[in-house]
């Protein structure tokens, strides 16, 4: 095998460039890449072949090389070796050349690398393209000539505090819509139903076809999961900045009738070892038919695996009034009022629409209606009160009754009385799902608003993807860190007339946990 010369004829230690210059002697590195290594050129290769016959051929350059023809010979004896003729040095350059390849493979190395280790030394080229080449070549060589194994990339650091994120949730395709609904009808949180577990597989099955059909008109699936992982991301990446103490953070989705369900993500929370979980709904305002129902599958999941939780748990159970979720509002409602016609804009009805409960279930004390009304309230003010505005209530089901004013009758009845400009604001919906989707944007904004002949209607975009809503939701997160608060207070009071035993042990939970 053919080698450039130059490879190892630098002596040891701090020479300057003119003195660590390599000499070629007569060694051709034709086909020979060498990476970071300047090929000399034909003056220094003249130089080089004067200099070797001045010092007795390859004595000089090559005298310590173990089992070279000129290994161990002092300087005096090496010069004295300049009188062989040419063809007395043939045989110790061919045992130099053999003895250099075989130098070269003990290394492990060969042709691979800028750099040659053996017992007794490691050398480098005189000249390199770079710094950086010539640093990144001598670890990689040096990881090679002790037997290092290379570098591994090191591991994300263990997540220390944990946020579930707690929702809902919305099947990702049509064939989750079944399940989903399934869940939602034995939730004995959200709903009491007579043989409950007979009649929901009944209901959720009837009423699979009409939900697919609704899924199906909004793309096929609901996109809720894609935006609260958005949100999640954005939120622990500012954690990591306000509150290294507690970093790193992770989230975790907790969906409560799809996948990851909230039992799902507790078991993944568990398994990741961490010091502190935080259970950060997703509803701004507080209902037990949905923080809740969440915050009792917590609760019931430990309850049923028989252990105590290995980290320490506290909750972020409602946050209605927070001064950045308001400011996100008021800001989409500003961006779409600017889509009217300008002499249409201070005549625009604001309905700001949330999903309506059972007054069975607001008369035993739920919080929720006085939670969402206070949310508007802020709205409003933040915006001075610039156009007319009313809270009305969707997504009824079933024939007991609901609070009330409905949207959809809200909207008719507007325009039976000529207010015919409509701005739909879903109030307690943070990301797009299938109430916004499908029921604000297709049901009553192109079908209803048709039937009624409404002249403009539009939709507030969600909350979804701004950057100013994860920031709000960093800062709800920090704040409640900062606070060791295990709850809201609101959390430890019991609806005055609440008939669910599975709620005072979730509220227990809660407030015997130890920060």
């Amino acid at each position: 095998m053919v080698v450039g010369s130059g490879l190892l004829a630098q002596p040891p230690g701090p020479f300057s460039r003119r003195e660590r210059r390599p000499s070629w002697g007569g060694l051709s590195a034709r086909g020979v890449s060498l990476p970071g290594l300047a090929r000399p050129g034909p003056a220094a290769n003249e130089r080089a072949r004067r200099e070797g016959a001045r010092s007795g051929g390859w004595g000089r350059a090559w005298g310590s090389l173990p089992g070279s023809a000129t290994a161990g010979r002092t300087p005096g004896r090496a010069a004295a070796g300049g009188a062989r003729t040419r063809a007395e040095a043939a045989p110790a350059m061919r045992s130099l050349g053999a003895n250099m390849a075989a130098a070269l493979r003990a290394a492990g190395v060969l042709l691979r690398d800028p750099l040659v280790s053996s017992s007794w030394r490691v050398y480098q080229p005189w000249r390199w393209k770079s710094v950086a080449a010539a640093a990144a070549a001598t670890t990689e060589t040096a990881q090679h000539a002790q037997g290092a194994k290379p570098q591994v990339q090191p591991q994300k650091r263990k997540p220390k505090t944990g946020i579930l994120m707690l929702n809902m949730g919305g099947p990702e395709t049509l064939g989750d819509v079944h399940d989903f609904l399934l869940r939602l009808f034995l939730d004995r949180d959200l709903m009491t139903l007579p043989i409950q577990n007979k009649l929901a597989p009944f209901i959720a099955k009837r009423r699979t076809p009409k939900i697919q059909e609704q899924y199906r008109r909004i793309g096929g699936g609901s996109p809720i999961k894609i935006w609260t992982s958005k949100q999640g991301e954005g939120m622990v990446k500012l954690l990591d900045e306000l509150s290294p103490n507690t970093a790193p953070h992770k989230y975790y989705i907790g969906f409560r009738y799809v996948h990851p369900l909230t039992e799902e993500a507790i078991e993944e929370m568990e398994r990741d070892g961490l010091e502190r979980a935080i259970a950060f709904t997703q509803y701004p305002q507080y209902s037990c038919s949905t923080t809740g129902s969440s915050l009792n599958a917590i609760y019931r999941y430990y309850n049923q695996v028989g252990q105590k939780p290995t980290m320490k748990w506290s909750t972020i159970d409602r946050w209605p009034t927070h001064h950045l979720l308001i400011q996100c509002f008021a800001d989409h409602i500003l961006k779409e009022l600017d889509h009217f016609p300008l002499e249409k804009r201070s005549e625009v009805v604001i309905l700001f629409s949330a999903h309506s409960l059972p007054m069975s279930v607001v008369n035993r004390g739920d919080p929720y209606p006085q939670e969402v009304s206070a949310t508007v309230q802020k709205v409003m003010e933040r915006l001075e009160y610039c156009n007319p505005y009313r809270l009305v209530w969707q997504s009824k089901v079933g024939p007991m009754p609901w609070l009330g004013p409905q949207t959809d009758e809200s909207i008719k009845g507007l325009c039976e009385r000529g207010r015919k400009n409509i701005l739909l604001v879903p109030i307690a919906f943070t990301s797009d799902h299938i109430e916004t989707l499908y029921e604000l944007d297709i049901e009553y904004s192109q079908v209803l608003a048709k039937e009624c002949g409404v002249e403009n209607i539009r939709r507030a975009e969600s909350l979804n993807g701004n950057p100013l809503f994860s920031k709000a939701l960093a800062d709800l997160v920090h704040s409640h860190i900062q606070s060791n608060e295990l709850c809201s207070k609101q959390l430890t009071l019991s609806c005055p007339l609440c008939v669910n035993p599975v709620c005072r042990e979730t509220k227990s939970f809660f407030t015997s946990q130890q920060l």
